[in-house]
């Protein structure tokens, strides 16, 4: 089993592969996360089946105070139908195999502002170093800034904006992590609101990808980029 040591400020916590000893403390701190959303939309809890099946896989991090779990991220091995999300990004039936999904992250509101996302991500990523996936996926709710911006920084692109998950509106994100570059850009580059969801379903169809967000006169922005 993988540890870390994760710095908070001035203080360092431990952080962890989870196992399913650690179930009631991961459904605790997503109960305690749902609570505190101001938008019950911008997550999409998991079940405590879900949560089993990625602790399977040995594909759960967690940083812990103490005894007490204070943030968790959760990769997951999607089920094998239509609304796998490699057809999302326009794979084959043979390559979903191939896909793994970075699911839920959920922090303690008492740690926020830490950067807590990112560390996780990056010990997630370390744990999929020598697996055989070849694609990691996600969804994002639009408006979720703090997730989009996480997926972002990790070298994801929005490749499609659909309804998933009982018909919620979700930016598609993917990554290849086999070491392969997979996208080559042309020099046009579009600005979109991030409300004006029919020109950016437009874009992404014609094979744009959506690779960075920004805020301007209180309109935020994603910037899409053409595909050769």
């Amino acid at each position: 089993m993988k540890e870390w040591i994760v710095s908070l400020g001035e203080k360092e916590y431990p952080a962890r592969e989870l196992t399913k000893d650690n179930i009631e403390q991961i459904l605790a701190l997503q109960d305690i996360v749902l609570q505190n959303l101001d938008n019950k939309e911008f997550l999409q809890p998991l079940t405590k089946e879900e949560f089993e099946d990625s602790l399977e896989h040995r594909l759960m991090v967690g940083v812990f105070a103490g005894e007490e779990l204070i943030a968790f991220r959760t990769l997951a091995i999607p089920a094998m139908d239509k609304h796998h999300l490699g057809y999302d990004i326009g794979l084959s039936e043979e390559q979903l195999g191939d896909v793994v999904y970075q699911e839920i992250t959920n922090v303690h509101p008492t740690y926020r502002g830490y950067g807590l996302q990112r560390k996780l991500a990056d010990l997630v990523m370390e744990l999929m170093q020598d697996s055989t996936y070849i694609y990691i996926c996600a969804t994002v709710a639009p408006f979720n800034f703090a997730s989009l911006k996480d997926k972002l920084s990790q070298g994801m692109v929005i490749k499609a904006l659909k309804r998933k998950y009982d018909n919620m509106l979700r930016y598609i994100f993917y990554k290849r992590i086999d070491g392969n570059d997979f996208i080559t850009f042309g020099e046009k580059e579009l600005h979109m609101k991030m409300g004006d969801i029919e020109e950016q379903q437009k874009l992404l169809a014609a094979g744009w990808v959506g690779t960075s967000i920004f805020q301007k006169d209180e309109e935020w922005f994603v910037v899409y980029k053409e595909t050769l």
